[in-house]
């Protein structure tokens, strides 16, 4: 399948190597910097950055370099984001410009996202690991406490890799009730038989 040709090709990594940084506080010169605190860098490490469209951000990364090589020389020129970048872009142009604070959870294996938005800008973000599923609430009532929002008020909406069976779900349930799977106004066609709210970013990346 690799070897057909394709009119354009867009790749997204998906990893927890980025960082936001505000627009006004944002120097291209200084990528490693703003990297140094939250990961291991490495002296080789090639850094990348995308400004958000919708946002006053700007996300650097350091993306997959072997994966961007190949993909290279095997097809030429192709334009690539980090997952982060398209999963906020995607929430800040379908989300209403409501005073409430909506808590989405974007799930991946063994790392996920949560994004808050609040009249369409960021309140919170961050990319946190997981092993268990106490992993998962933990951060997810941490980052809810630290925007003082009551888990019995708040709603919550899950992205991607979770369903209700899975046991992720069942113990976001035990501390939040209104927990709602998010659907895009891109969806899934129904002879896939996928959840409406999987692969969201892959689905959304151009």
């Amino acid at each position: 399948m690799l070897n057909d040709g394709f009119e354009s090709i867009n790749v997204t990594h998906s990893n927890n190597l980025s960082t936001f940084v505000p627009k006004p506080f944002f120097n291209e010169d200084n990528l490693s910097d703003y990297l140094q605190y939250n990961i291991k860098i490495l002296k080789n490490d090639f850094i990348a950055y995308d400004t958000l469209e919708n946002s006053e951000f700007v996300n650097v990364f350091i993306p997959y370099v072997f994966i961007n090589n190949y993909l290279f020389d095997t097809f030429g020129s192709f334009e690539y984001k980090h997952t982060s970048t398209v999963l906020v872009e995607r929430l800040l142009n379908e989300t209403s410009s409501s005073e409430n604070a909506d808590f989405y959870v974007n799930v991946e294996k063994y790392i996920f996202q949560i994004v808050i938005i609040k009249a369409k800008k960021i309140e919170f973000f961050n990319t946190f690991n997981y092993k268990t599923k106490e992993d998962f609430i933990y951060y997810i009532l941490f980052a809810a406490e630290q925007l003082n929002l009551n888990p019995e008020e708040l709603k919550l909406y899950f992205i991607n890799g979770i369903e209700k069976e899975s046991e992720l779900y069942q113990i976001v349930y035990k501390y939040i009730k209104n927990v709602q799977f998010f659907k895009s106004k891109y969806s899934i066609p129904k002879e896939l038989k996928l959840s409406n709210h999987s692969y969201f970013t892959l689905i959304n990346q151009y």
